[in-house]
Order: C-alpha cells, then sequence, then structure tokens
C-alpha cells in the first residue's frame, strides 16, 4: 500500500480549479506533481493554489503527454473540456496510470469503446468522478435499497434541474474563457449530461453487477429558452440572440433495464425555474425516496409525509456519511468533492479497482451520443450496448472498502 500517490492534473478551468482548491492540496497522501492548461492564467492559478498551501512547485506545461509520459505520477486526473477527454483518458491508461475523468458524456459510442479497450488490454482503472453518488441522501436510499427496506425496486427517477445560461452557458461569451458546453448546445440535440442522476441509480439498479441498462428512447422539446435567455442577458443584437440552436430545452430519456426496471431522466438548463434539483427518486414494493419532497415513506407510515429527512438520516444514514458528518464535512458541493476524490485516491494507494469503474463509466458516457440518435429517429428506441460483454450477468466479487457504492461497507480503518 502506497503512502503517497503522484498525480498529474490536467485541465484548471471552473471544475478544475475547484477539485484543485477545495479537495487535492488539503491532501497530505497527495503530491501534485505535475499541472496542464492550454490557458497560461489558468496554468498559474494552479500552481499559485497549491505552493500557498506549502506543496512544492509543480511541473507545468501545456502539453498533456509531458504528463502521460512522467514515470514518477501514479494517476492522472483529466478536467479538461467534454471533447477530447476519453483520448486522454485512454493514454493515460495505456501509460500504466490510473485515470480519473470530470463528469461528461461522449460524443460518440466509439469513445467508449476506445476506453473499454484500454482498461481490457492494460487493467488500469478509469473512474469518473460522478460527486453525486456520494451525495448524502443518495447514500442513505442505497443504504435503504441494500437492506430491502423500499422492497422489489421498480423504477427510478432523476434530473439535472439547473438554470445554466448566466451561470455558465453565457459567462464570459465574447472571452477565450468562455463555457465549452455552448458548442454543444449550438450543435447538438441530446442528453448531455445525465450522470449526476443516473450515477448513483445506476448502483441502485445494480446496474454491471447483476442488471444492465438495455434500451434507451429519448424526446426533445422546440428550443425556444436559450435564444430569450441570451437576448435578456446580451441584447437582441448578440450573435448568440440570433442563433438557432439545435439542443431542446426539456430532453425527456426513458431506459429499460434487464432486470424490468425503468429508468426516467429528465435534461432541464435552459428554461427559468425557481431551483435546482436532481429530483432523485427510487420507488419499490415496499417504500420510495424522493428528493423533491425530501421524503422516506416506507410500509406503515402515515400518508402525506412532508420532508422527514432529519428523521430518516438519524435512522439511516450510510455509515460513511454518519462518521463524514461527525467529524466535519470538507470539499465542494456539501462534502460529495471530497468523498468522491478521496475514493479515487483510497483505490491507488491499496492498488485495487475504484468503486466507479470503467464499465461503470462508459455506460454513462454513452447516453448522449444514444440519445442523440434516438431523438434524431423521433423517440425511436435505442440498444445501449453491453460494454462488458456478458461479465454483468455475474461479474466479479466487488472490491469492498469505505467508499464501495455496490454495498454498504464500514471501514474505521481508512479515515475520511
Amino acid at each position: 500500500m502506497k503512502d503517497k500517490i503522484k498525480v498529474g492534473y490536467i485541465g484548471i478551468g471552473r471544475r478544475g480549479k475547484n477539485i484543485l482548491k477545495n479537495c487535492l492540496v488539503h491532501m497530505d497522501d497527495v503530491e501534485l506533481t505535475a499541472i496542464c492548461d492550454l490557458y497560461p492564467p489558468a496554468l498559474e492559478l494552479g500552481r499559485s493554489l497549491i505552493v500557498e498551501q506549502g506543496r512544492p512547485e509543480p511541473i507545468m506545461t501545456n502539453d498533456y503527454m509531458d504528463i502521460i509520459n512522467n514515470d514518477e505520477i501514479d494517476a492522472v486526473i483529466v478536467m479538461t473540456e467534454w471533447a477530447g477527454r476519453a483520448e486522454i483518458a485512454a493514454k493515460t491508461m495505456y501509460a500504466g496510470k490510473y485515470a480519473a475523468i470530470e463528469v461528461g458524456c461522449a460524443f460518440d459510442i466509439s469513445e467508449c469503446y476506445m476506453l473499454i479497450e484500454a482498461y481490457e488490454k492494460t487493467g488500469m482503472p478509469l473512474m469518473m468522478l460522478e460527486n453525486c453518488c456520494y451525495g448524502r441522501r443518495e447514500m442513505m436510499a442505497l443504504r435503504a435499497v441494500k437492506e430491502g427496506l423500499f422492497g422489489e425496486i421498480v423504477h427510478c427517477d432523476g434530473g439535472y434541474h439547473h438554470v445554466l445560461p448566466e451561470e455558465e452557458l453565457f459567462l464570459d461569451i465574447e472571452s477565450e474563457k468562455k463555457h465549452y458546453r455552448i458548442a454543444s448546445y449550438i450543435n447538438r440535440n441530446c442528453e448531455n449530461y445525465p450522470t449526476h442522476e443516473l450515477g448513483p441509480i445506476s448502483k441502485v439498479l445494480n446496474i454491471n453487477r447483476g442488471n444492465r441498462m438495455i434500451t434507451l428512447s429519448s424526446f426533445a422539446s422546440k428550443s425556444a429558452g436559450l435564444k430569450e435567455f441570451s437576448k435578456k442577458l446580451l441584447g437582441e443584437e448578440s450573435t448568440y440572440s440570433n442563433i438557432d440552436y439545435k439542443q431542446g430545452d426539456i430532453i425527456t430519456t426513458v431506459i429499460t433495464c434487464a432486470g424490468g426496471e425503468t429508468i426516467h431522466l429528465c435534461l432541464d438548463t435552459t428554461l427559468p425555474r425557481p431551483y435546482y434539483s436532481r429530483n432523485f427518486t427510487v420507488r419499490g414494493t415496499k417504500g420510495m425516496y424522493t428528493e423533491e419532497r425530501k421524503v422516506m415513506f416506507l410500509e406503515g407510515m402515515e400518508e402525506g409525509i412532508e420532508n422527514n429527512e432529519k428523521e430518516m438520516f438519524e435512522k439511516y444514514d450510510h455509515p460513511l456519511w454518519a462518521e463524514y458528518f461527525a467529524e466535519g464535512i470538507k470539499g465542494g458541493h456539501d462534502g460529495m468533492d471530497w468523498l468522491v476524490c478521496r475514493a479515487f485516491i483510497e483505490s491507488i494507494k491499496r492498488g485495487e479497482n475504484t468503486p466507479i469503474d470503467t464499465y461503470d463509466t462508459v455506460a454513462w458516457m454513452a447516453i448522449a451520443p444514444l440519445s442523440e440518435m434516438s431523438i434524431a429517429m423521433g423517440g425511436a428506441p435505442v440498444a445501449i450496448p453491453d460494454f462488458t460483454k456478458g461479465k454483468w450477468i455475474n461479474r466479479e466479487p466487488v472490491v469492498e472498502g469505505k467508499y464501495c457504492l455496490d454495498k454498504v461497507c464500514v471501514d474505521k480503518s481508512v479515515k475520511i
């Protein structure tokens, strides 16, 4: 078991900066050996965040191959824009290093096959840093499912309900720092950001471990909200106010599973709404959990319950979160960022597979190109590839440990 992990870090944009600032520079067993970005001010920001914590000066480069080819580095974290992440991750794996990528989908299904091939040829793990798998609500529901409190699971809902135009899509729109997402909204029409909800749902439904997603049907509303936001934020004469965006305002996706369960996803990022929500919902024969009303409902409870989360946390909090809450939450996004980063680092230290593994990662990445195909065909069902080639039926035993997402584990020997 390694005491310290040497990490190469590629991409110091908005999200990359936050993970670096809130998590990695505060982890004593992580050495940020080298950092990479094409934008010089971002590179300098990364350097300053590291040295301000009393850490050694990192190697700085604008060529990510300098990091991948560095024999001292154990793992590479890829926080670049969506396009190109898969190629960087595959090259990392071929170089014999653990790879982690930020949340995001593939542009083409071939990227998913490329990552699977890299993993199966090298045995080097790839982990999507899907922080919502480590959300407190999601992990409480996961515990309830694993303990049978909801009975047989039948259906799950989830969404990405987050108004993005002012916060991201049109932020710094006239500069070279503009967010890369806007290009996708201009050119694509798909479920482009499903993993915040699909990650936790996949763990609830044992996807890739005794179950798998089989078909997908996606439907897109017309696109009107983004143009309206552009006029309000940038003015009627702005170039962005006169673009016919391909991305529908509301994308609805229904997924069927081998076990007979259904999944409903909703992408909702370009129309006004009063609050952020992932609408995480689990329905079973003996109960349910719903984020929207913050309710866990079990057999024997009175109907009409409103917001019983505090009581449910006291009874059914996941042991990881019970310990985390007692010791003090760290990192960003209500503590989820710290947990997902620790899950990755602990896997490297132990030389084990990651709790969100390569098959999980590519299954979630595939949703965007598959939904794009379905929408283009009027919502026709599209087959979801079996990236495991049948291994989902009888996968090897799960890697147990503090950060395991496939069963509820308790490990006090590992500090959060």
